[in-house]
């Protein structure tokens, strides 16, 4: 399995898919609203109870997974094209 992870990294739209979905699932998970993540403290408590959680941990490598696949692609690699990027591509 061949990724690209440094063009992944330095995409910015990458890191905000990921940050959504993972905060999606747990918020879920507990039955929170964004409305109630109003203190840096409830966000750290609720991701400190998060990863304690393995059904939450098993949910959010899922997440990280379907961030890191394309599925543009046959199989689990990026495409040869995909794999000579230095920068995302425009």
């Amino acid at each position: 399995m061949k990724l690209n992870l440094k063009v992944r990294a330095k995409n910015p739209v990458f890191w905000i898919n990921l940050a959504v979905s993972l905060m999606g699932i747990i918020l879920a998970y507990f039955g929170l609203n964004w409305e109630q993540m109003t203190t840096w403290k409830s966000i750290t408590d609720m991701l400190l109870q998060a990863i304690q959680n393995p059904v939450v941990v098993i949910a959010a490598l899922g997440c990280i997974w379907n961030a890191l696949n394309d599925p543009t692609t046959a199989g689990l690699s990026d495409s040869a094209r995909a794999l000579n990027y230095k920068k995302p591509y425009k």
